[in-house]
């Protein structure tokens, strides 16, 4: 028998819990932007936990949260539309040949 888990993105609760535990961290300056990118930005809370895992043995949180927030910036920058092929363009009449 098959069991279907659906999974969802990371939500800022989510994110807080994972602060808690992974970086023993209630609250920091960079929560605010944390909260508005992944309102933003899909992440799974899996990848967001490996960005708080600490890299070093004293668990510098500082490091950790601003590694996530470049993360999610560079996330939303990649989800933006691609430019208009056609922009340059613009006003003028395309004519395709059939």
């Amino acid at each position: 028998m098959d069991k279907h888990i659906e999974m969802s993105y990371c939500c800022f609760e989510a994110f807080k819990f994972l602060a808690k535990n992974y970086l023993d961290v209630d609250a920091h300056p960079l929560f605010d932007a944390v909260s508005a990118l992944l309102r933003e930005v899909d992440i799974t809370p899996a990848d967001v936990a490996e960005l708080l895992m600490p890299k070093r043995a004293d668990g510098d949180a500082d490091a950790c949260l601003a590694g996530l927030v470049e993360a999610l910036e560079k996330a939303k920058a990649e989800k933006k539309p691609a430019k208009n092929k056609n922009a340059d363009h613009e006003g003028e009449e395309i004519v395709e040949d059939e």
